[in-house]
């Protein structure tokens, strides 16, 4: 999986106080690197670090699963879905990939969706899907008409 981008000219640009505290906490995280964060006593033991990945991966599983339950039904699916992540994050370095991989893909949908260009072209659009979506009911109402439940006439 590639975490980086090998495009020349890409370059993150910090917009405000937040974006540069968020580098900050990013650079301490590449710092300690990728791996296990599990305590020393449970690394160096093998049977017991083993099992430790495997309560892990079960209750990361169990999270994940819920978020997708989640997902048709009501309730907040993705985000459910990303903590699972991030459980499995503290202890598998592809779900640590995985995540910043994501965090990155978000940070930057982010800062395109501020561009004005793009929310012009958001705003036009919704407006003249609500417009034809106006029109569909308009003439569904003038060809059908609209009957209330307390007029119906006994069949």
């Amino acid at each position: 999986m590639n975490t980086g981008s090998d495009e020349l000219g890409e370059v993150a640009v910090a917009a405000d106080k937040a974006d540069k505290a968020g580098a900050a906490a990013s650079a301490e995280q590449s710092e300690q690197g990728l791996g296990s964060r599990a305590p020393a006593f449970i690394k160096a033991r093998r049977a017991l670090h083993l099992s430790w990945q495997v309560g892990i991966f079960v209750v990361g599983l169990a999270v994940v699963v819920v978020g997708i339950i989640m997902l048709p039904l009501p309730g907040p699916g993705w985000v459910v879905i990303f903590a699972g992540m991030a459980i499995w994050a503290t202890e598998f370095v592809w779900a640590q990939l995985v995540l910043r991989w994501t965090k990155r893909k978000v940070t930057e949908a982010a800062q395109k969706a501020l561009d004005p260009r793009v929310r012009r072209r958001n705003i036009t659009l919704t407006v003249i899907g609500l417009v034809i979506v106006g029109a569909l009911v308009g003439v569904y109402l003038w060809k059908f008409g609209i009957v209330m439940p307390w007029q119906l006439k006994n069949q």
